[in-house]
């Protein structure tokens, strides 16, 4: 009899590059848990506003850092729920994690995703079974595959060229 690794574990708690009911109650309790703070300090939660539903959806993700930007990866490709629900709110949403920040998210073309991909397998063990390339490969080998795994720059929300409402007041 076999027994199961843990990618199988991982890749069965998102059949069909779906989360199971087992994946939602872990992933709501991961995005709480992360929204205090109380986690490494690259878990957040990521609040986006769902395209049908017009609520907030929150889900813990990883962030990569590269060259001192920060980058959320969609382990499950392109048909992750958050990343059609990001692309519907314009880029915009929250990040959270012991604080709330209003973010700007922007995505990175195909062409630019590979040094991101590759620091975001070193940061989240999670993704290494939805993710068919080692965390160790060359940037060639994340090159194969960076159209498949949508990526996004998180820049501030707020605009440098608006009014600073604290100088104002008195």
């Amino acid at each position: 009899m076999s027994r199961l690794s843990f990618a199988d574990g991982k890749r069965w708690l998102y059949r069909g590059s779906r989360p199971g009911w087992i994946a939602k109650i872990l992933n709501r309790a991961w995005a709480i848990v992360a929204s205090w703070g109380v986690t490494a300090n690259y878990v957040v939660t990521l609040e986006v506003t769902g395209r049908k539903s017009g609520r907030v959806v929150s889900l813990p993700l990883v962030l990569a850092l590269v060259d001192g930007k920060r980058y959320l990866v969609s382990m499950l490709g392109d048909g992750g729920q958050w990343v059609r629900n990001v692309r519907a709110a314009g880029g915009r949403a929250v990040l959270r994690s012991g604080g709330r920040e209003q973010v700007q998210l922007e995505e990175v073309p195909a062409n630019q995703r590979a040094p991101i991909l590759r620091a975001y397998l070193q940061r989240a063990p999670g993704a290494r079974p939805h993710v068919p390339v080692n965390k160790d490969a060359t940037l060639e080998e994340f090159e194969k595959i960076a159209d498949v795994f949508p990526v996004f720059r998180v820049a501030s929300a707020v605009s440098r060229t608006a009014p600073d409402r604290l100088s104002k007041a008195g």
